[in-house]
């Protein structure tokens, strides 16, 4: 082999045949694309809300289920009660027992009775006016005297009076359900029948 030759530069040295050549080293790797930007994360409110609502749908759904256990009844007033001794009461409409048991109880010199407060014409309860001395039903407009008798509007007939008794201790006592009416059209008159008043 020759000696190099001074300023020269020296070939590279060449593979000889059957020579191993070192593997070659592995490519830089490419940088990793942007990953996409993630989604928000879920709205916690949005779920309570949604949840709620779900709970709550559920929840009416449970009441109306146990409704179905519950009878459908209509608690109404006792239709026999006390209203106390004939003295009193003055001569009067007194209201006392309008509220509770639907009934006026009509104080005249001679008697006592009962009036159930009922419209004759579609079962309205009409009000007690006492400076135009009538019942005035706010329904449909009937107008009845003191003593339950219509003269005025739509109602077909006077008020119905209810049953009233003494009872052995001298109180009085009324059953609304037992009623005396008075019905001209039909010839009906059970104001003036035992039970219907109680004379003083």
């Amino acid at each position: 082999m020759a000696d190099p030759v001074e300023g020269s530069t020296p070939a590279p040295p060449t593979a000889k045949a059957g020579a191993v050549t070192a593997p070659k080293p592995p490519a830089a790797p490419k940088p990793a694309a942007k990953p996409k930007e993630s989604a928000d994360p879920p709205d916690p409110l949005r779920r309570r809300v949604i949840w709620g609502m779900i709970y709550g749908y559920l929840g009416i759904n449970l009441l109306m289920f146990l409704r179905f256990f519950f009878p459908r009844a209509l608690y109404e007033p006792n239709t026999i009660f006390n209203i106390g001794y004939p003295a009193d009461f003055e001569i009067v409409i007194d209201q006392r027992f309008l509220m509770t048991n639907r009934a006026w109880v009509v104080r005249e010199p001679d008697r006592i009775f009962v009036i159930f407060a009922r419209c004759t014409h579609l079962g309205c309860t009409p009000e007690w006016k006492p400076a135009e001395n009538k019942f005035k039903c706010p329904c449909h407009g009937s107008g009845y005297d003191s003593e339950g008798v219509n003269f005025e509007g739509p109602a077909p007939r006077p008020m119905d009076r209810a049953k009233i008794a003494l009872d052995p201790t001298g109180k009085m006592v009324v059953d609304t359900s037992k009623l005396y009416m008075d019905d001209p059209r039909a010839g009906v008159n059970q104001f003036n029948d035992p039970g219907a008043y109680l004379p003083v």
